[in-house]
């Protein structure tokens, strides 16, 4: 595979995950699919139910996962493979950065804890794996340099 050709396919890549994130903060901030309902604290959330707190943090867990991988390839690897050297650290530093601030956004904005619907156990996941995507991603641009 040429390199323009894995470049576009990271490009398509990215603007797919842009995307989603981009969906998953219009609907949080439209308020569609909330965990709460207007009948009271009586009113329970069935474990399966996609709420939009719990699309967000799976989003944002998700991101920062991706993040984790390729910043593992890109400390591990030699430069001469696919998402190695600054490339590859770069992607694991904003994948690792969408994951902080969408698991940052649903562990303040969530009103319960687990099993309530704001997704805050997908926001503390996202917030975790992003961090460690985060510091991978750092020690191989530091590595590449």
């Amino acid at each position: 595979m040429s390199s323009s050709r894995i470049r576009q396919v990271l490009t398509v890549t990215a603007a797919a995950v842009i995307g989603v994130v981009a969906l998953a903060v219009l609907l949080g901030a439209t308020g569609l699919g909330g965990p709460a309902t207007a009948d009271g604290p009586a009113a329970a959330i069935d474990g399966y139910d996609l709420t939009t707190g719990r699309l967000v943090g799976l989003v944002g867990a998700l991101a920062a996962l991706a993040g984790v991988v390729v910043g593992g390839l890109a400390v591990t690897r030699p430069r001469s493979r696919i998402g190695t050297g600054r490339l590859g650290a770069t992607i694991a530093l904003v994948a690792g950065l969408i994951g902080v601030v969408l698991g940052g956004y649903v562990v303040a904005a969530a009103e319960g804890g687990p099993g309530t619907g704001y997704g805050i156990v997908g926001g503390v996941v996202a917030l975790v794996v992003g961090l460690a995507s985060l510091g991978l991603g750092g020690l191989a641009m530091a590595r590449s340099l």
